[in-house]
């Protein structure tokens, strides 16, 4: 029996993991605590690991896996930012689940978008005090509004299916352009420059990378509209939250719904309603009437969780069995698993 440690564990986590084993040959060890340099002496004795978004495979994880006889990682993800990828390369395998559900996030998406504009979220919490005032919460219609898409993948590309039927005005922007679905679909490419200029709403698809971190800046803001609305259910890093702050005291940003933040393993995931928040940009975030902020849970639904431990699981099968991982990460490109070639080169 093959005995995996399993991080950040929640109870949902124990609930799906535990009834996909069934008929497999797993033993899963679950800690609550994170993966980082102080807790990867726990995974001694283990012949595999299992990481969540908020766990830090460092260079020093990385290698201490390698020295207790560790060689493959199966991410529960589709993100692997937190991943030294060059430290893994030739030492260990790591896997993720990359595509668990584009649905979960992508309705998440609009929902942040919908309550936003019709303040769903500040009108539950009148009426609850018995003020069914009004005031205040005057919305705009989401037809003939234009909303800018950045990253056009299967997350991105539901985004675009579901905001087709509002009636709404979509261009995008991707590194690689895809003008047969544009054209098929009958949205836009644009520059990135001409999306943050045009949209009303603006909303992130795109992986993190050198490229995209703090995609959203001072500069970015600058060019968009005054009022624009920002939707981030990605990655938190594609935000420079501080200039999204000075952006909503200017009244230059007019909603921001963040599913996601750049500092969020130290909070998002756990529970701190008896504690002072002690990251004073996130509090100051939380001051704001016109920011909807939820814990990482656009990937939460049933399916999007059964998925995940179903391939999750499948990614531990294939590595024990010897099989090809189809879901192994390039230390390069993080699309493909590149170990054959000679300079670690994507196929």
């Amino acid at each position: 029996m093959k005995k995996i440690a399993f991080f950040d564990a929640k109870p949902y986590d124990i609930q799906v993991f535990d009834q996909e084993n069934r008929g497999h040959n797993y033993e899963f060890k679950y800690f609550s605590e994170h993966l980082n340099d102080n807790t990867v002496f726990l995974t001694k004795g283990f012949d595999a690991v299992c990481a969540f978004v908020n766990d830090k495979l460092s260079g020093h994880v990385i290698d201490t896996l390698y020295k207790n006889g560790i060689k493959f990682v199966a991410l529960r993800s589709a993100g692997y930012n937190n991943v030294n990828l060059k430290s893994a390369y030739l030492k260990v395998h790591i896997a993720r689940v990359p595509a668990y559900s584009p649905y979960a996030v992508a309705e998440h998406t609009v929902a942040l978008m919908l309550s936003l504009n019709r303040k769903i979220h500040k009108a539950y919490n009148r009426t609850r005090d018995n003020n069914f005032s009004i005031n205040g919460f005057l919305g705009f219609d989401m037809k003939g509004k234009t909303i800018g898409v950045i990253g056009t993948g299967r997350i991105g590309r539901t985004v675009i299916n579901i905001l087709k039927g509002f009636g709404v005005n979509i261009v995008a922007y991707d590194y690689v352009p895809d003008k047969k679905y544009a054209k098929a679909t009958g949205i836009k490419y644009v520059k990135l420059n001409e999306l943050f200029k045009v949209s009303d709403i603006i909303t992130l698809h795109c992986p993190l990378s050198r490229q995209t971190d703090h995609l959203i800046n001072a500069e970015a803001i600058k060019k968009m509209k005054k009022g624009v609305m920002i939707i981030n259910t990605g990655r938190g890093r594609l935000i420079d939250t501080k200039a999204l702050i000075n952006g909503l005291k200017t009244k230059k940003v007019g909603y921001a719904g963040l599913d996601v933040y750049e500092e969020e393993d130290k909070y998002f995931f756990e529970d701190f309603s008896g504690d002072v928040l002690g990251d004073d940009t996130l509090a100051r975030l939380l001051t704001f009437s016109n920011v909807l902020i939820t814990s990482h849970q656009g990937f939460f639904t049933k399916e999007a969780i059964e998925n995940i431990a179903k391939d999750t699981i499948q990614n531990l099968d294939d590595y024990f069995a010897g099989a090809p991982l189809k879901n192994e990460i390039c230390y390069q490109c993080g699309e493909k698993a590149c170990r054959k070639e000679k300079k670690g080169r994507c196929f």
